[in-house]
């Protein structure tokens, strides 16, 4: 890299929890950040998810480094015992955060390519010492582009649902039937969003936290005796039901993320939800009354239903990236050197390998998916260790290889790793401090890390 290229900004795609604290630890490092952000408003991915609580306290969820910035504006940690919201996390952290960061953050700025400056992915000579080259299109379809030092792509999977297809392709018919079907759980407080289950057949396909929080809603809802008469769903899952499919329990370490499966358990025990095991869709069908009806692969036809929310995890779009040299899993879709490391055959949120720069890199220098991204359709993945991922980035960034290699963490073993909170029982969850997306404490050299909670 020449002097030319290190005066370039790095360049962070998502202003979502770890693109900000990426942007907060460069800025630490004394290299300057620019975050590009798709959306209106700082982590507006986080914004849909607003009416979900975390299993994080407020404690575990604010990155030191922010906290810095943040501290000269008079800004007041919300309390630290409590549980935010996605819409609290989003509005009293992340968009003051990325109001301090000022014009280092910029909105309505979709990236829809990365290269090097003068090169494509053929081509070798002197490729390294060329700066990156960033497209970006406005809403209204200007186009632009940036040049930088290096990319971090923090912009998350959560605009890539996976489908209902068991194959992990779009079932047949399940395109046409776009009007009955969502891969969000829904906002039951929102009236509209109520309106749309309630007394209605529903079936919930996945057997992650965001199922089972799908699930509790709808038998909250069943128990309403004003709107919720006549509200079943039907819990669809591609392998059988074991001492493991409703997450730790009472032996989780974390109870709230545990109480969450106990109340999904609680959805089937109680008659509100019957479960389908074994079943992988085939295709999507309209009965004759409009009701839809799932086909398995194993020729069964499930009873008719209103509405069907697909649950079924994530995976990352690549495709602004198809000029970059990037090393990755052909199954996970994440780094090389990273994927053995988080390969849910193997590996729950709590054995996770700590990893840092070294594990993310690709063989294009100076390039990194992190967050949710660089885990690929792995779904064990934690906040915390998306923090640390940008802490151990931004010192490699600076020529601190001692700091960068220094990734320790402690985390919470048994349970979902990922997934969604029960807003509405925060009591469930007051009985700890442990918590989904939760940042590390300040790693000392030589000793490990302490800190509170996990996923």
């Amino acid at each position: 890299m020449n002097a030319s290229t290190e005066a370039l900004p790095v360049v962070v795609i998502g202003a979502g929890p770890i693109g900000l604290a990426a942007a907060a630890r460069l800025i630490e490092r004394g290299i300057e950040p620019l975050v590009l952000e798709a959306g209106p408003a700082a982590a507006s991915a986080v914004r849909d998810w607003s009416h979900i609580r975390l299993f994080s306290t407020w404690s575990e969820v604010v990155d030191p480094e922010a906290e810095k910035l943040l501290a000269p504006t008079g800004w007041v940690k919300p309390d630290g015992a409590t549980y935010p919201s996605g819409g609290d996390w989003a509005e009293l952290y992340l968009q003051p955060l990325a109001d301090v960061l000022g014009d280092r953050v910029r909105y309505n700025a979709t990236v829809t390519g990365v290269s090097r400056t003068g090169r494509d992915r053929i081509v070798d000579a002197d490729r390294e010492t060329q700066p990156f080259v960033v497209h970006l299109t406005s809403p209204e379809g200007r186009e632009e582009r940036i040049f930088a030092r290096a990319v971090i792509d923090a912009s998350g999977t959560w605009s890539t649902p996976s489908p209902a297809g068991g194959s992990g392709l779009h079932a047949l018919g399940e395109k046409s039937a776009a009007d009955r079907i969502s891969y969000r759980v829904p906002d039951l407080k929102d009236q509209a969003v109520r309106a749309r289950y309630a007394g209605k057949r529903t079936a919930v396909i996945g057997s992650g936290a965001s199922a089972f929080t799908a699930l509790a809603y709808l038998a909250d809802l069943a128990r309403n005796d004003e709107d919720g008469t006549g509200t079943h769903a039907t819990w669809i899952l591609r392998r059988g039901i074991s001492g493991s499919t409703f997450g730790g329990g009472e032996a989780d370490q974390l109870p709230a993320r545990g109480a969450l499966g106990l109340a999904a358990k609680a959805a089937v025990d109680g008659g509100y939800a019957d479960a389908v095991t074994g079943f992988r869709t085939d295709a999507i069908e309209r009965d004759g009354d409009a009701r839809l009806v799932l086909v398995g692969e194993d020729g069964r036809r499930l009873d008719p239903v209103d509405e069907v929310i697909v649950l079924t995890g994530f995976r990352p779009d690549l495709t602004f990236l198809d000029e970059l040299r990037l090393g990755l899993d052909e199954r996970l879709q994440a780094p090389v050197e990273l994927a053995p490391l988080i390969d849910p055959n193997q590996h729950s949120c709590g054995t996770v390998y700590p990893h840092g720069a070294a594990e993310l890199s690709h063989p294009e220098k100076d390039v990194y998916l992190a967050g949710m991204k660089s885990y690929g359709r792995a779904p064990t993945f934690l906040a915390m260790t998306g923090y640390e991922q940008v802490r151990s980035i931004a010192a490699h960034l600076a020529g601190d290889q001692e700091a960068a290699e220094r990734v320790e963490l402690t985390l919470p073993e048994t349970g979902v790793c990922g997934g969604a909170g029960l807003f509405d029982q925060p009591e469930a969850a007051e009985e700890t401090g442990g918590g989904c997306c939760a940042a590390p404490a300040t790693l000392a050299i030589g000793a490990p890390a302490t800190v509170s909670g996990g996923c």
